[in-house]
């Protein structure tokens, strides 16, 4: 099955105690700036600029508001060629340095062209190369990068068009941390697949993973969980995923990375991600038993040691329609903004809830004093009608949350709105 770009969605009005909901929180979806391309990441740099990625290879520049007509970096010329309708291959994923503000270094993640490493034979069948690449701003004009300046720090051959990931952020310990999918088509299974258990299980591979890596050489950063196992890839942090779109840091608390990952077909789940943990894929669907030759129908029972569960989780509508929540997951992130009542709500949601029609939905999920998440849905008070399908989520250098939105499935036009959260009040 292919699934859809693994989507965000934002919201969260709510009176938030600090244990606990109130149902069907109400929220607004202010527009921030429009006129883009399927905007799938957005970063706020120290000075209050805003840089988005555009799926098909822009990274476009929004200044006082208002979005600048010269690309900040263009490598269409670089990615992979897309199918107009949908597609999960392109510019994926962007991050600042931490010390973006004297050395002007940023990160793009993209889909290029097939980089071929290991067994050709096999590789002739594969889709692209995920690709992580530091450029610099140009000296003369910090809105225009040195095109000059690419410097990849990893490839990876990727056997399928979908499951990409790519979500890339620098950890409080400023490090690079990867998103990883298990390589794409569907059950973790197929060309390029671990046969016999998966490639989320297999330590050889860097699929279905959370990587750490250092940003000065590409490298295993030091301390990696996995560095001393001879038969595992170092930069490997975290595994046990199939496709981890779009993950985050707490901007408070203890600094917790957050990470939502699409499942099979029948639910979707949320994650906190620590060093050297397995979140289950393909043994696990969030916390259901999974067996990949019979997708729909989950096992009673399965070895579950050692595998950390998810924080919430809800039925998918392609297998669950009755009840469900959405067709496909995105991560979001934990408010910290002005509005105190919302402070510690993860702001999250998904693409839509059915394929061929804008559907978007928008979730918040709320920690007791238990530790127990608790999911609601939010309404949004000021759009008539369906929401537009939901690409990601972003957060500013004040912690309020943006919601990344298109009007259609594919990279096509220049039709798309960026809307900022905040309270229906």
């Amino acid at each position: 099955m292919l699934r859809p770009f693994l989507i965000v969605v934002a919201a969260g009005a709510m009176l938030l105690g600090a244990s606990a909901a109130v149902s069907a929180p109400k929220i607004k979806m202010e527009p921030v700036v429009s006129g883009l391309n399927q905007p799938l990441a957005m970063v706020e740099t120290p000075d209050g600029r805003m840089f988005v990625i555009e799926q098909w290879g822009r990274v476009m520049v929004v200044e006082d508001g208002e979005l600048q007509g010269t690309p900040l970096l263009d490598i269409r010329n670089l990615i992979i060629d897309r199918h107009p309708d949908f597609d999960e291959r392109g510019l994926l994923g962007i991050a600042l340095h931490p010390e973006f503000e004297s050395n002007g270094k940023f990160y793009v993640a993209y889909s290029g062209e097939l980089d071929f490493q290991g067994d050709l034979g096999q590789m002739l069948w594969y889709s692209h190369s995920n690709v992580v690449a530091e450029y610099t701003v140009s000296s003369d004009d910090p809105n225009v990068a040195d095109p000059r300046s690419g410097r990849v720090l990893m490839s990876t051959p990727w056997p399928q068009f979908n499951h990409n990931g790519h979500w890339i952020e620098f950890g409080p310990d400023g490090m690079l941390y990867v998103a990883m999918g298990d390589g794409g088509y569907a059950n973790d299974w197929g060309i390029g697949h671990n046969v016999l258990i998966g490639n989320g299980q297999d330590l050889a591979t860097p699929l279905g993973k959370i990587l750490r890596i250092d940003p000065e050489t590409g490298d295993a950063a030091e301390g990696n969980p996995f560095a001393d196992d001879e038969e595992a890839d170092p930069r490997i942090f975290a595994y046990g995923l199939r496709n981890p779109w779009r993950c985050s840091f707490d901007q408070g608390g203890s600094n917790e990375l957050f990470c939502a990952d699409v499942q099979q077909n029948s639910f979707e789940e949320v994650n906190i991600i620590v060093a050297g943990g397995n979140y289950g894929w393909r043994r696990m669907e969030a916390s259901k038993c999974f067996n990949y030759a019979e997708p729909d129908n989950h096992p009673a029972d399965c070895d579950k040691t050692d595998l950390i569960l998810p924080i919430m989780e809800y039925n998918n509508c392609s297998a669950k329609p009755d009840g469900c929540h959405g067709i496909s997951i995105t991560g979001g992130y934990v408010y910290r903004g002005a509005h105190k009542a919302w402070d510690g709500a993860y702001i999250y949601g998904d693409w839509s809830k059915q394929f061929g029609v804008r559907d978007g939905q928008i979730k918040i999920g709320v920690q007791d004093d238990d530790g127990k998440w608790t999911r609601e849905e939010a309404e949004v008070v000021n759009m008539e009608g369906n929401l537009p399908y939901i690409l990601s989520f972003a957060q500013d250098n004040a912690g309020e949350v943006y919601a990344l939105t298109s009007l259609t499935t594919g990279p096509v036009g220049s039709l798309d709105t960026i809307y900022k959260i905040t309270p229906a009040e």
